[in-house]
């Protein structure tokens, strides 16, 4: 046998996925970042593998980083480091999540409890 295979499918370790490398820093992507595809082609001597394929398959519409993590059921760091390949290439953009709102103030805040409570 050439290795393991489960459910008909072969088993291919993290650490092959990214032949050796470490992760970019966490913050270079993160969880909530939009990730999107840019539409170019991927030149020929990018060394992209079937991962990095489905990768750009998926993201063909914006999506946040932590939905594409869920649907490759991949480690989160090898996934970073997929995404970074591609960025490298000017294959895919990444957006920071947007900042939240304010904060609403702490007297509207007592207030609408209090009109809760009152019904």
């Amino acid at each position: 046998m050439d290795g393991e295979w489960i459910d008909d499918v072969p088993v291919v370790r993290p650490f092959a996925l990214a032949r050796g490398r470490t992760p970019p820093p966490a913050s270079s992507f993160d969880l909530l970042s939009l990730i999107v595809a840019t539409g170019a082609g991927a030149p020929e001597d990018a060394g992209l593998g079937p991962e990095h394929r489905r990768l750009l398959t998926l993201v063909r519409r914006s999506r946040p980083l932590v939905e594409v993590a869920a649907d490759l059921d991949l480690p989160l760091g090898v996934l970073r480091l997929l995404l970074a390949d591609l960025r490298d290439e000017g294959l895919i953009q990444a957006r920071p999540p947007e900042p939240p709102g304010p904060v609403p103030r702490a007297d509207l805040l007592r207030e609408v409890i209090q009109g809760l409570r009152a019904l």
